[in-house]
């Protein structure tokens, strides 16, 4: 056996308590072919993979290093050792392929991938089209039932709501449009009056930038577009996002899986820190949404600042855990 002297059984009992066991047999079950097929593979490559902490891969492979399988020999246990920050797996023959479709996600997949071949704009079809075919024949009879799903697209797309703001544009109309707000996660009914990539905003009564793929509708309003003589054009030279000296600083550390929050949000500052997390800084008016996203983070974030809205955060999850006892 070449797994390190820290191997132990009962190590493995008490990590990663946070997955159900359901969550982690599907991972153990993935990690093998995983580093199979890379004969040699990093503990932080293989841990940011899986979005999980080193130490919860130690105690995944922990748990591997007991398990007996039936192939090549009966009753072989599986070899592995993860000396050095490198991982090898041997003898694991009988799991060393990655596992199969269900029902679900084949369903899942096939039908996100046929509603984006519906859509337009959408670069090769071909190649779409091929992807579904391979997925159909590979799923084999679990593709069965997503042939039973019509999905109908709204035709609001990035692409059709540019060819109606270059309309307003040309003929120098409003704009009504219901726009999707992510920071308050809801749809806004607007009346803007259009100005290149910007427009005046009715409703904020301030010039705004609108992103195209936001915009849920759109119609050209038969009203002249009058943008304010003292408007400003938005200086995007040092990107879209400009905070005020009186909006609030917020600090969040995230786990590998958490990661996302830095892509999805702009972010001041970022910092790399140890087993794949990340700690991110950025400014907002409002902290609402803050305190949405950190329960939504859940184990996958933890807001560090400041104090007194980390302490709410608890609060809020104390309560909804009440409501469930």
């Amino acid at each position: 056996m070449t797994a390190q002297a820290s191997a132990r059984p009962g190590a493995a009992v008490r990590g990663a308590a946070t997955a159900t066991a359901t969550e982690r047999l599907q991972r153990l079950l993935a990690l093998v072919p995983y580093v199979v097929s890379r004969n040699v593979v990093g503990m932080a490559e293989t841990a940011a993979a899986f979005g999980v902490t080193e130490r919860e891969l130690v105690d995944d492979l922990n748990l591997l290093w007991c398990v007996e399988l039936r192939s090549p020999d009966p009753y072989c246990p599986i070899d592995l050792s993860y000396e050095g920050g490198e991982i090898v797996v041997s003898e694991a023959e009988a799991i060393g392929r990655p596992l199969r479709l269900g029902v679900d996600e084949a369903c899942a997949l096939l039908i996100a991938l046929r509603m984006l071949a519906d859509l337009p704009g959408v670069g090769d079809g071909s190649a779409l089209s091929r992807t579904i075919a391979k997925l159909e024949s590979a799923a084999g009879a679990a593709a069965g039932p997503s042939a039973q799903v019509a999905v109908q697209v709204d035709d609001i797309t990035a692409q059709s709501a540019s060819a109606q703001v270059a309309d307003a544009l040309n003929r120098g109309r409003r704009l009504h449009i219901s726009y999707y707000v992510p920071g308050r996660d809801e749809a806004t009914e607007r009346d803007v009056d259009p100005s290149y990539l910007e427009g005046w905003c009715r409703r904020a009564e301030d010039v705004r930038l609108f992103r195209l793929d936001r915009i849920l509708a759109i119609e050209v309003l038969e009203v002249p577009g009058q943008v304010p003589a003292g408007a400003e054009h938005v200086d995007v030279d040092h990107g879209l996002f400009r905070p005020s000296p009186q909006d609030v600083r917020v600090v969040f550390e995230l786990s590998a899986a958490g990661r996302w929050v830095a892509e999805y949000y702009p972010c001041e500052q970022t910092e790399e820190l140890a087993d794949g997390r990340l700690r991110i800084e950025l400014r907002t008016p409002d902290t609402e949404w803050v305190r949405r996203l950190a329960l939504r983070l859940g184990e996958d974030g933890r807001l560090v600042a400041p104090a007194r809205l980390a302490e709410q955060v608890i609060a809020d999850a104390a309560l909804a855990l009440d409501n469930y006892a």
